[in-house]
């Protein structure tokens, strides 16, 4: 239930960033800038926990080499992702008046970075879909 977070909030800040660079009046723009920061830092911080319990999550994991290869690539983009996404929400929350527009450069490193985390998203699907990663194996008998 996680993970799905991240990817809400951050895909939210993503169209609230660019309707707010796109919005021709002012007022609206700043208060779709300052609801888009607010959504890219606490799906930054969702994204740091979603990548926590992740990690939590195949210390003890025994599976088939190739759910190996494909839990090695999630984690991969999952770390990617995340990275880009603190680095984001500090030069947004830290580094820039929460209701100035956004730069073109920002909106293009932050749509970057939503594709990258849905990349990360359908990557961890496929584990779990696909190689059954973290899927109980259920034996019919029942516990009564």
């Amino acid at each position: 239930m996680l993970v799905h977070f991240p990817l809400a909030l951050v895909i939210t800040a993503t169209l609230l960033f660019w309707a707010a660079a796109l919005w021709s009046r002012t007022r609206h723009a700043a208060t779709l800038s300052i609801v888009g920061t607010w959504n890219l830092c606490l799906g930054s911080v969702a994204a740091l926990f979603a990548l926590a319990t992740g990690l939590a999550a195949v210390l003890d994991l025994h599976v088939s080499p190739a759910a190996h290869l494909a839990i090695s690539v999630h984690l991969k983009w999952a770390i990617f992702s995340t990275l880009m996404l603190v680095l984001l929400s500090v030069w947004r929350g830290a580094g820039t008046a929460q209701a100035s527009r956004p730069s073109w450069i920002f909106l293009v490193i932050l749509t970057v970075a939503a594709a990258s985390l849905t990349v990360t998203g359908y990557r961890g699907g496929q584990n779990v879909y696909r190689y059954g990663v973290g899927v109980h194996a259920v034996d019919g008998l029942g516990d009564g």
